[in-house]
């Protein structure tokens, strides 16, 4: 009897006959019409994956208005970083920036009582390690004497002997601190704190730790003369960075240089009166560097003070200071600091005198 599941029998009785199956009797493949493309496709996909893995990642270019000037940013990265670096940028002036009046800096400044967050409290450390080393030369309190001169909020007549012994009463770093719980003590409600001096290259050094962070080795972060370099350059070889020439012009754009370094793994900044002074009508120079124990501008031989550091914060603050104490008391400084170099730019009888600890 023919079992239906297993018919062995045709409907007449026959013996049905079976051979076993050779590739032959296959049906036709559909394989090479569209599994060959596909297997082709993935080849080539992991072969441009893994050449681009192990071919360099090209250099970005970044630029922009900060802080009341420009950043210049070069850095070996896939991605454009761009927004997200003045992200970081925008925390610094909210933190640190004088012309807004929401700016931890603006209401610290108001006597607000308030926590500081942890952009003003590493720069308010590092001003006031730099203002120990020299002495005072360096200040972030010094606003108020800034101010009279014509270089900071206020325009107007110089100020008389009377009003700069008036003015000294409330400058000096001795005048404010920082509590346990991050909050500015002042002395005197008079006190006002000015990190510009500083504020630039923190900046800097904010945006080279993010780039750090991202794992990026290569790169040149500039704000406003403001430099830390990191690796190699895009034809693999040290970043070269510009001094510039003294030019005695505040609206000269020479771009003439002293010379050019050969720099990586550091921080430069470099300060100077040749361009931001005025003369009054009676041929006085005026320059911005003021210098808080006598509360007059500083009147040194020192042109131009370039830095180079471990950070640029620190180079930026310590680039003011050299400015303040001239050639001789920098030294004395420079000697206990030797992770500080200098390339000082000095008038010596109307001619330019390099002194240098540079070692390239």
């Amino acid at each position: 009897m023919n079992d239906p599941l297993n018919p062995r029998f045709t409907e007449d009785g026959e013996p049905i006959r079976t051979t076993p199956l050779t590739p032959a009797d296959r049906p036709p493949s559909q394989w090479r019409r569209w599994h060959l493309p596909v297997l082709v496709a993935l080849v080539v996909a992991s072969f441009l994956i893994i050449n681009r893995r192990n071919s360099p990642a090209p250099f970005q270019k970044n630029e922009g208005a900060v802080f009341g000037t420009f950043y210049h940013l070069t850095y070996q990265s896939r991605e454009d970083l761009q927004p997200q670096i003045e992200a970081e940028l925008a925390r610094v002036d909210a933190s640190l920036s004088m012309f807004n009046p929401k700016s931890v800096i603006s209401q610290v400044n108001q006597s607000a009582d308030i926590v500081v967050d942890s952009l003003f409290r590493s720069v308010y450390l590092l001003s006031r390690r730099v203002s120990e080393a020299t002495g005072g030369a360096f200040d972030i309190t010094v606003a108020p004497l800034v101010n009279a001169w014509g270089f900071g909020f206020k325009h107007g007549a110089l100020p008389d002997s009377a009003a700069i012994d008036s003015l000294r009463q409330f400058v000096g770093y001795q005048h404010i601190s920082l509590t346990s719980d991050g909050r500015i003590l002042k002395d005197d409600p008079r006190v006002i704190l000015d990190c510009s001096a500083v504020a630039k290259g923190f900046g800097v050094d904010v945006v080279a730790d993010y780039l750090r962070h991202r794992g990026i080795d290569n790169f040149m972060v500039e704000i406003g003369g403001e430099v830390v370099v990191s690796g190699v350059n895009p034809k693999g070889q040290p970043w070269r960075v510009g001094i510039n020439k003294p030019v005695d012009d505040p609206e000269s754009n020479s771009d003439a240089l002293e010379t050019v370094l050969s720099l990586t793994d550091c921080a430069m900044a470099t300060s100077g009166n040749y361009r931001n002074f005025y003369t009054t009508e009676d041929g006085r120079r005026i320059a911005h560097t003021i210098n808080p124990a006598t509360g007059y501008p500083a009147q040194q031989s020192i042109l131009s003070a370039t830095v180079i550091a471990p950070t640029c914060a620190e180079a930026d603050a310590f680039a003011t200071s050299f400015m303040v104490l001239g050639l001789q008391r920098a030294q004395q400084v420079l000697s206990r600091h030797p992770e500080l170099q200098v390339y000082f730019i000095c008038d010596s009888a109307g001619h330019d005198q390099i002194f240098s600890t540079i070692q390239e």
